[in-house]
């Protein structure tokens, strides 16, 4: 089941070690089957208040993923970024193909307090 590293990565003022970061880093990803999904990209905040940019990387599992953000190859360039962008970075599990939405639906349905 995919995976995702999803970030919402504040603005920051252009500099040298963002730049080497965005040249490296898809090196780091690629030996655990991680692809660029979102990068770069402008978005058009719909609901609430999103500054700043999105990156979404896929990987095939979580486990993928948790070992790509733990490798050496990905740590030594994590400084690079985190010196000069400030953001909030999750790894997080997608749905199986066979998702259905009404099964959660029915669980809070379940959960909530008789009438």
């Amino acid at each position: 089941m995919s995976a995702y590293a999803i970030a919402h990565l504040q603005e920051a003022a252009p500099h040298p070690e963002i730049a080497d970061y965005i040249e490296r880093i898809t090196a780091t990803f690629t030996p655990y089957g991680g692809r660029f999904l979102v990068h770069g990209a402008q978005h058009k905040v719909k609901e609430g208040s999103w500054p700043g940019h999105v990156v979404v990387i896929d990987f095939p599992s979580l486990t993928e993923a948790h070992a790509w953000w733990d490798s050496a190859a990905y740590q030594e360039i994590a400084p690079l970024r985190a010196r000069h962008i400030k953001g909030d970075i999750i790894l997080v599990p997608g749905v199986p193909e066979d998702y259905d939405p009404t099964t959660t639906a029915r669980a809070l349905r379940e959960a909530l307090p008789a009438e």
